[in-house]
């Protein structure tokens, strides 16, 4: 699964939460035209679904096997960008 997909599948979910269906939106946008989107965006927006609990949602529209493929291309693509704190 592409990141593209994956905030699409919270992008379908979002629309009763503006700031979240914001972010969301941007950031579908910015992927779609191969703009890359910050960690951070991308870590609140996972965050804040789980807060809005549409995490539950997301299972039942795509299925188990689908969402967790979203929520694992979304942590790739954090760990992929986010600086790494020496210790």
């Amino acid at each position: 699964m592409e990141p593209t997909e994956a905030v699409r599948m919270i992008l379908s979910e979002a629309a009763p939460y503006p700031e979240l269906l914001r972010t969301a939106r941007t950031s579908h946008d910015d992927l779609s035209v191969g703009r890359t989107v910050h960690y951070s965006v991308l870590s609140g927006m996972l965050r804040e679904a789980a807060r809005k609990n549409l995490f539950p949602a997301l299972r039942a529209r795509y299925g188990a096997e689908s969402f967790e493929d979203m929520v694992v291309t979304l942590a790739r693509e954090i760990d992929r960008q986010a600086p790494v704190v020496r210790r």
